[in-house]
């Protein structure tokens, strides 16, 4: 490459870029310069303490002072005690008159100042200079060391009782202790110098005070320790209690500090080479890829590419130092690699882009139970999965007695409450309501639910069918308890959701996906388009709101962050029911006197389409089945229609509870549903000692290793299970299923799955996993945090959804546009009067002239 061209920069850029380079030229010079001259300074500023201590050194030696060798024999003294009391452990000493040598080893001040006030000694010491070189004095570092110097100064004023100015030239000190090894006399100066007095000597020698009445303090201490002892072991234990024992364990620890570290930080690990990070930088980019539309699989290959051109061309890209072997075979070695080089180096990462710097704080709550908030999408009365198992979930968290649990529901005005509840059912307050969903819960628990029931302002949209919220739900769970979230169906949670992010105000956030919202959208209009966007949509909000999902099973959407785990049970009256009716056979096995049934919410998407189809395809074969069918919905009366015109043998009845009574005596529960994720009826029939008829579908995973449970893969294995069902006597529930069904051991899997228990005290700052590092062969260090060693740019890019999300939520024509109902972004005036809260125009005031 060609030298810099001043002239013709100059053409291509303009003069302005020339004065830019010179000035950021000249700063760098004068930074250059000021640090080169601060490392001077402070290069003599060591030179001369290490002059001095030298100095110092030798004359302690020098001086002939008999507490001196009175010190230097106690320790040939304490020795002898050591040994003595290894030998003889158990042996008893008569009196503490055995230890009387410590009183010798007090030192004499009158011997102090007899030294020190000789003419002589005081003649050797006259200040001759004006001190250290003031230049010295304007390093950064000089503050510290006087204000050390001025602490050692002030300890020995009152030590000594004669003395002499101690302001001399280091290089004097030096002379005279030279002079004095060599046997030969200082000549006198020639300056003639006032006479020294005593209290100017003890202003600069007061460290001297200092040292002995430590050492007095010390061996008095020691003398106490041994009046009391009785044998040498109970000296030694005594001594263990003592400030002299807890000085000499600090000084001990600050001495192998230095080499621990080292063992700890690992600093000879080798230096991170360009493929490593050309993965890293590769892996790090795949959630953004993904969200892209590139596929973790492409990513994949192009890792794998990187690590196989680095095997066949190693003498391009081999670092200076070996490497361990088995660095960059997979993720984890490589996140190793990562963390242990960033160790080495003392890196520490605090934070970047959108993200704290401050560090993390340990509560000192004094309830030390976790806070969950469960968030949930409808509320009794109404029937369905997102009313019916967060309660149970929230009823039987609070049950365990470790965590405060808050259940926060939506409220709807009076005329949606019309449309949504049963028979028109309508509360008057939020109390109202509080207390029919307590009684409610507490008939089918057997137990008092402690937990705490909130309500947030909802809105029902009659064309999705569902409660949508408004306005910045996460305000209703006081900052105080925000500890854990617990967003039931997240997704639909977030789709129109205007406030602060759930991971930012919580320290986790779990989501639970119930429904299959995919399936339900490709039965609409322009299905295969709304499911497309859908699907990244979901992903999207899941990303932004969410550290972790649980889907209860693999009939949902992929979504980031989330793994399959059903953490639904079944009510403890749908187990005891089935107790009972197997207690009350004679051979153990329940006998039922009617034959098949069906129960759910009467919608073409909740299983009826597939109902009415295969008994129209099958009506001859399954002419001597007699189907009663529970539900009311919106499609009632198509359904009625459809299975009318086609001759279906169905009766039809009024929707009600899985639990009555009159359903108990029916042997067979019929679900075709492909749309549930797990259907809840299929594991309360289950628990109630019937037979379940189901399709070979996900959502019925869970189910399979029940011996009552009849899955089917096409028409004809349906009518065959359906006719086998019929001639057939369903087996009692083992012990082992039973729990398994029951709201216990989904609690045990929901806190396993979710992590909660694996999170870092309560209040503390969230960091990402900790993995263990290996230092060299077969030696494994103590773990440590990867957070702290390397940004996350997943968690950067989660970060910069959430506010694309929030700046979109906040235009009103992109809401309705994407199907929000009208004055949802914020709470409107009749649900603040319901709620007993301010005013909108309180809440959100508008300044104006």
């Amino acid at each position: 490459m060609a030298p810099w061209d001043a002239t013709a920069a100059d053409a291509r850029t303009g003069v302005g870029a020339e004065k830019a380079f010179s000035f950021l030229s000249k700063s760098i010079s004068e930074v250059q310069k000021s640090a080169e001259s601060d490392i001077m300074l402070i290069k003599a500023r060591v030179k001369s303490f290490k002059n001095l201590s030298e100095a110092l050194d030798k004359e302690w030696e020098s001086l002939k002072i008999p507490a001196v060798n009175n010190l230097k024999n106690s320790g040939k003294i304490l020795r002898m005690m050591t040994d003595t009391s290894k030998r003889t452990a158990g042996t008893t000493i008569s009196s503490a008159a055995d230890f009387g040598f410590l009183k010798s080893l007090k030192p004499t001040l009158s011997e102090f100042h007899g030294f020190f006030t000789d003419s002589e000694f005081q003649s050797q010491y006259r200040d001759d200079s004006t001190g250290m070189d003031l230049r010295l004095r304007t390093s950064p570092f000089s503050k510290d060391v006087d204000s050390g110097l001025d602490l050692f100064s002030r300890n020995a004023r009152d030590g000594l009782q004669n003395g002499r100015p101690s302001s001399r030239k280091i290089t004097d000190r030096r002379m005279v202790v030279r002079d004095r090894q060599k046997g030969s006399k200082r000549k006198k100066s020639n300056r003639k110098l006032k006479p020294a007095s005593v209290d100017d000597w003890m202003d600069d020698w007061e460290p001297f005070r200092r040292v002995k009445e430590s050492v007095k303090e010390s061996l008095q201490e020691l003398e106490s320790t041994a009046a009391t002892s009785k044998t040498p072991s109970e000296f030694f234990e005594n001594v263990k209690n003592t400030e002299f024992y807890e000085n000499v364990k600090k000084n001990l620890k600050l001495s192998s500090s230095a080499d621990t570290s080292k063992e700890q930080y690992g600093l000879n690990v080798a230096p991170l080479d360009v493929p490593e990070l050309l993965e890293n930088l590769v892996r790090q980019s795949e959630p953004l890829l993904d969200h892209l539309g590139v596929k973790k699989d492409v990513s994949e290959k192009v890792r794998d590419l990187i690590r196989s051109c680095k095997r066949e061309d190693q003498q391009l890209f081999r670092p200076a130092s070996k490497m361990r072997k088995d660095s960059t075979k997979n993720q984890d070695n490589l996140d190793l690699r990562i963390a242990s080089v960033c160790q080495s180096t003392g890196y520490r990462y605090k934070g970047g882009l959108w993200s704290d710097h401050e560090d993390a704080k340990d509560s000192h709550d004094q309830d030390c139970r976790r806070n969950i908030a469960i968030v949930t999408t409808a509320s009794l009365p109404w029937m369905t999965g997102t009313a019916v198992n967060p309660l149970f979930r929230a009823a039987f968290l609070a049950k365990t007695g470790k965590q405060n649990v808050t259940l926060l529901v939506p409220w709807l005005s009076k005329n949606d409450q019309q449309q949504v509840y049963p028979n028109r059912m309508t509360f008057d307050s939020p109390e109202d309501q509080e207390s029919y969903v307590r009684d409610w819960v507490e008939a089918r628990v057997g137990f008092k639910s402690d937990f705490k029931i909130a309500f947030y302002p909802g809105k029902f949209s009659v064309e999705k069918r569902s409660i949508l919220a408004a306005g910045d739900i996460s305000e209703f769970i006081p900052n105080e308890e925000a500890d854990v979230a617990v967003l039931e169906e997240p997704e639909h949670l977030t789709w129109y959701y205007h406030g602060k992010r759930w991971t930012d105000k919580f320290q986790h956030v779990v989501g639970i996906v119930h429904t299959n919202y995919l399936e339900y959208v490709k039965r609409e209009k322009n299905g295969a388009v709304q499911a497309f966007f859908l699907e990244h949509i979901n992903n999207w909000m899941v990303r932004a709101y969410c550290n972790k999902v649980l889907r209860l099973s693999a009939a949902t959407q992929e979504l980031p962050k989330s793994s399959v785990m059903n953490v639904h049970g079944v009510g403890p009256r749908f187990l005891e029911t089935g107790k009972r009716l197997a207690s009350e056979a004679p051979d153990g096995k329940p006998t039922f006197s009617k034959g098949a049934y069906y129960l759910g919410k009467m919608i073409w998407g909740k299983g009826y389409r597939e109902l009415v189809d295969l008994f129209v395809d099958n009506k001859d074969l399954l002419s001597n089945v007699e189907l009663d069918v529970f539900g009311s919905g919106e499609d009632s009366h198509e359904v009625h229609a459809e299975a009318q015109q086609n001759g279906l043998r169905m009766k039809f009845y009024q929707g009600r509870d899985h639990g009555d009574k009159s359903l108990h005596d029916y042997k067979i529960f019929i679900n075709p549903s492909l749309s549930d994720v797990v259907c809840t009826t299929t594991a309360e029939a289950l628990a109630m000692g019937k037979i379940v008829v189901c399709a070979d579908h996900p959502s019925n995973d869970f189910f399979r290793s029940f011996p009552n449970c009849y899955i089917y893969r096409t028409p004809e294995e349906f009518v065959e299970k359906v006719q086998q069902a019929m001639s057939s006597e369903p087996e009692p529930l083992s012990p082992e299923l039973q729990h398994l069904l029951s709201w216990e051991a989904a609690t045990d899997r929901f806190i396993d799955s979710a992590g909660i228990n694996k999170l870092p005290p309560k209040g503390a700052k969230k960091s990402r996993p900790k993995e263990p590092v290996l230092l060299s062969e077969g030696v494994e260090q103590k773990t440590m945090t990867l957070s702290t060693s390397t940004p996350d740019l997943a968690g950067i890019v989660d970060k910069g959804l959430y506010v694309s999300h929030y700046l979109l939520a906040g235009i009103d024509p992109w809401r309705s546009l994407m199907g929000a109902l009208p004055e949802t972004k914020h709470i409107d005036a009749q649900h603040c009067k319901d709620l007993g809260l301010p005013p909108p125009h309180v809440q959100r005031p508008v300044y104006g002239w």
